[in-house]
């Protein structure tokens, strides 16, 4: 009997055909030796029916045909891939295939693709034995290692059930939702707009995803700019001068009055004025050290890339979308030189680690890294690491985070240049773990001018320590708030007086909330709507987030191609459209739910408890079911379209070229 194995793309099934080591002949759309049949998909080949599959009735949108909500699902094959798909069909029907190889990408989305596969096709599961390769790369090793440790492919039972829940999750949503809320109001959007019959698209994470940006628009668009005015006094010291900023104290004559903004600042100008006039009054014009303080303060190397932090960094970098850096990395991923990119991990697997030193001495054959590699493997913190915070199996799902193999470098020379920082980033990364913390001196240093006090902080850099192959070094000593403009803290000492050499107004403007960009956007998606700067707090909180590290870059894309949604391609800033706002407006007055970054999350989270068999399927179909025909009914039952042309009124004004917004 032989083995069939199944891949999800041709090039995949091609590197698991040469970890073989069998003589392979090509076929139509397959490869076979004596023992052996190897085939692919090419993505999906076989998706969900429209409803007019299961009615003629449903062609035709109407809401006496909602909602709709199936007993039982239709499939049908994409007519694009029948070819393929008649192919793979036979080979898992055949005769003397003993055994199939489930090599779809290890995740949801790839064991979904195997499934329908194979619930269309018929695989008898008493006479096929059918096992699962989940493998973290495509190097021969991992291949074999991912053949040979195969599991049954009834212990991921439970993961197919949440592949089949979420897709009939969008799909129930997109097609009840996106009906309902055009048949109530699309003539209502396409009149005020002067166009033609404007379909309404709406969908569990697309809409909520729209929502955060109208809602960060309007933030921006209503916050109130204030400006405040910062007393700085100039010292003399040896080197140079000493940038010192006034700040309100105890002893000061404007404690507690309402002319401040917060503690070291006015409201007004002339208030500050009023402060250096009377601090030129003082004799001598000189500072006294009131005090002087030292510390060490240590900065660890990050976590590990997973996909979204390499998403977010690269649309900074590069100047990349989402949907972009992903097709950058699987490319990297296909070609042997990093892992799995479809991670929410940003840990190693203790199995990883252990074997780690594979990895670094592989990366002694890639010219930037070979002198830090050869550096980490001199010393012994690659032993450790399986003890550090960079090691957590709790902390892994499906797979560990995002590194380069060591492998492939045959491939280098194939990339783009965009591929190949992208690469080379997720090598400094890794690398960077294995070196120790960068080391800062902070020096603080506070100054009395009669009874008015005033402050200075610096930071130095001491140790590079990760830095030095991070790529992000800064050897300069860099000024906290305010510093030096060439004399250094370091020879300051307590009691000591300082020339004032002058005083100067230093004007400042509360800042309103910025824009997403694609990248910082697909990190607040990670994080359940919630965009969150600070890189140790983001792995502190983590949790089940809106759509999945394999969907969040393709939603953020079909909002900009449906045009809810502007990217700016040079600075990957995401602004709404005037179209996007109106949808927005018009489910808030409809369906709110669907714009609450926490309900999505949830319905991720739900999906997880399936996955891993916490709930069960009808559970969860039952709630789904619930939530559709209750909000399905809602919208037949609405009569507010007057009153959302007020709220596009007030859109319009922030619009060209639209007939509402000249009227004005």
């Amino acid at each position: 009997m032989k083995s069939l194995y199944i891949a999800e793309k041709p090039s995949v099934a091609q590197e698991f055909g040469k970890a073989l080591h069998e003589d392979l002949k090509r076929h139509d759309g397959y490869l076979e030796s004596e023992n052996s049949v190897v085939t692919w998909c090419v993505g999906h080949l076989v998706t969900m029916s429209y409803p007019d599959q299961y009615d003629e009735s449903y062609r035709r949108w109407s809401f006496d045909t909602l909602p709709f909500l199936p007993k039982q699902f239709k499939y049908e094959i994409i007519p694009s891939v029948k070819k393929q798909y008649d192919i793979v069909s036979r080979l898992l029907n055949r005769e003397d295939v003993g055994t199939i190889y489930v090599c779809t990408d290890s995740g949801r989305e790839g064991e979904y693709i195997y499934r329908l596969v194979a619930m269309m096709a018929g695989v008898n599961e008493n006479t096929k034995m059918q096992k699962r390769v989940w493998i973290d790369s495509q190097t021969e090793e991992e291949i074999h290692r991912g053949i040979r440790d195969a599991k049954d492919l009834s212990e991921y039972d439970h993961l197919a059930s949440a592949a089949f829940l979420r897709a009939k999750e969008d799909y129930l949503m997109g097609i009840n939702f996106s009906r309902a809320l055009s048949l109530r109001y699309s003539y209502t959007i396409s009149d005020y707009l002067g166009k033609k019959y404007q379909a309404i698209s709406v969908g569990r994470v697309m809409t909520c995803v729209l929502g955060m940006v109208v809602r960060r628009e309007r933030e921006i668009r209503d916050f109130d700019k204030k400006p405040f005015y910062r007393v700085l006094a100039d010292l003399a010291v040896k080197g140079g001068t000493l940038e010192t900023a006034w700040q309100v104290s105890d002893a000061s004559a404007y404690k507690g009055s309402p002319k401040l903004y917060r503690d070291n600042g006015f409201l007004k100008k002339e208030d500050a004025e009023g402060l250096i006039r009377n601090l030129q009054k003082i004799e001598p014009q000189e500072a006294v050290t009131e005090s002087v303080s030292q510390k060490t303060e240590k900065k660890n190397p990050p976590l590990l890339y997973n996909l979204a932090e390499l998403q977010n960094d690269c649309s900074k970098r590069f100047h990349i979308s989402p949907d972009q850096t992903l097709a950058i990395v699987q490319e990297l991923y296909e070609k042997k030189l990093v892992t799995y990119p479809r991670t929410d991990a940003r840990v190693l697997s203790s199995a990883i680690a252990k074997q780690i030193d594979r990895n670094i001495r592989g990366l002694v054959k890639y010219t930037p890294a070979a002198p830090f590699s050869e550096e980490i493997l001199a010393g012994d913190s690659w032993k450790k690491i399986g003890r550090t915070r960079y090691t957590d199996d709790s902390k892994i799902t499906d797979h560990y985070a995002l590194i380069p193999t060591g492998q492939g470098f045959g491939n280098l020379g194939r990339l783009e240049n965009t591929a190949r920082g992208v690469y080379d980033q997720i090598v400094r990364r890794f690398l960077s773990i294995f070196y120790p913390p960068a080391e800062y001196r902070k020096t603080a240093a506070v100054f009395r001018i009669g009874n008015e006090q005033f402050s200075a902080n610096e930071r130095t850099l001491v140790k590079p320590g990760y830095l030095k192959v991070s790529g992000i070094q800064k050897e300069t000593t860099e000024p906290e708030g305010s510093g030096g403009t060439g004399g250094s803290m370091q020879q300051l000492k307590k009691g000591s007086a300082l020339p004032v050499n002058g005083y100067r107004i230093k004007e400042g403007e509360t800042s309103p909330p910025k824009r997403y960009t694609s990248g910082s956007m697909i990190l607040a998606m990670e994080n359940a709507g919630q965009l969150i700067e600070d890189e140790e707090l983001r792995s502190q909180i983590k949790g089940s987030g809106i759509g999945t590290s394999a969907t969040r870059a393709e939603i953020l894309k079909k909002l900009v191609t449906i045009r809810y949604l502007t990217l700016n391609k040079k600075t990957q800033v995401i602004t709404p459209t005037q179209t996007g706002e109106m949808i927005y407006d018009v489910v808030n007055a409809s369906i709110r739910p669907l714009l609450n970054p926490e309900l999505t999350a949830s319905w991720e989270k739900g999906l997880t408890y399936v996955a891993d068999g916490s709930i069960s399927e009808e559970e969860y179909m039952q709630k789904l079911e619930a939530f559709v025909r209750r909000h399905t009914e809602n919208v037949r039952g609405l009569r507010n379209q007057g009153a959302l042309r007020s709220r596009f009124d007030a859109d319009a004004v922030y619009y060209k070229k639209t007939g509402r917004s000249k009227t004005k």
